[in-house]
């Protein structure tokens, strides 16, 4: 998608028609489909680097449940709970003015029915100004997704790897080959039947993602999905390099986080143990 920069090197990317002073909505991102734009997604956890990805124009923050591993230090996404993400959902919407934010709705927290799926929507909205919400599954969640698009609560569905099913699943692996594509396909058909503005795909072959993206009018959004789908998503401490190996396949890392805060951490531990910070220039008279 477009964008230009600031004379002050801010980005004001637009986005599905959008610039300056509003959010982006689920019709900006119908729109980018319609006009066959590509757009990134990031996860966020946090106000300040929520507020870096919104100046880098990036329309549609995820706070995910991923924060189970890459907040908490869980070894899957199962143990967050919906009080884990509140906070950190809120932090993301008050440390952006643009970007869509969208609130992982975690294990256990919707799979019982369309009023408990209500409930815990309602509170996310309300409690953390979510714009939006994310829940995994196919057929078994469109009873969920009805009754929260009928309520007013934008959804972006979720097939593929499910992390929330990683024990049905027998760990992270891809889903989608062989006869279980005509399945996802379906899942995800039905998702966009039910109200669905937009549908995750993970760890699918990038034959299987482009058919389904070829097929829906709703965005698809690869993750592992190869380079058919109309967005992508990456954990953005994959991508940026803090994820400590092994990492799967599809994540790129921009750059070497890590290394750079290493060597920051390290000067600065020199620095104190030396005597030279602080000096005059960082100290009051």
């Amino acid at each position: 998608m477009s964008s230009a920069v600031s004379a002050a090197g801010r980005s004001t990317a637009r986005y599905g028609g959008v610039q300056g002073g509003r959010r982006v909505t689920v019709r900006d991102i119908a729109a980018a489909k319609e006009r066959g734009e590509r757009w990134p997604m990031l996860t966020a956890y946090d106000a300040l680097t929520a507020r870096v990805f919104d100046e880098a124009g990036i329309p549609v923050l995820l706070v995910g449940d991923s924060a189970g591993m890459v907040v908490y230090g869980h070894d899957s996404t199962l143990p967050v709970s919906v009080d884990d993400l509140l906070p950190l959902t809120a932090a993301v919407v008050r440390g952006t003015r643009r970007a869509m934010v969208v609130a992982d709705l975690p294990f256990g927290s919707y799979q019982a029915s369309p009023e408990q799926a209500l409930a815990t929507a309602a509170r996310f909205v309300k409690e953390s100004g979510a714009h939006a919400v994310k829940l995994e599954g196919g057929h078994r969640v469109l009873a969920q997704i009805e009754a929260l698009v009928s309520a007013g609560v934008p959804v972006m569905g979720h097939v593929g790897l499910t992390p929330q099913s990683v024990n049905v699943f027998g760990g992270f692996r891809v889903q989608g080959r062989g006869e279980a594509g005509e399945r996802l396909l379906a899942d995800a058909k039905a998702l966009e039947g039910a109200g669905a503005f937009a549908v995750v795909l993970e760890c699918v072959p990038a034959d299987l993602a482009g058919r389904v993206t070829e097929t829906l009018g709703i965005p698809t959004i690869g993750i592992g999905a190869g380079p058919d789908c109309d967005a992508q998503v990456l954990v953005w401490q994959d991508m940026a390099g803090l994820s400590a190996p092994p990492l799967p396949k599809f994540v790129k890392q921009y750059a070497d986080l890590a290394g750079v805060l290493t060597d920051a951490t390290r000067t600065f531990a020199e620095e104190v143990v030396a005597g030279s910070y602080p000096d005059p220039d960082h100290s009051y008279r």
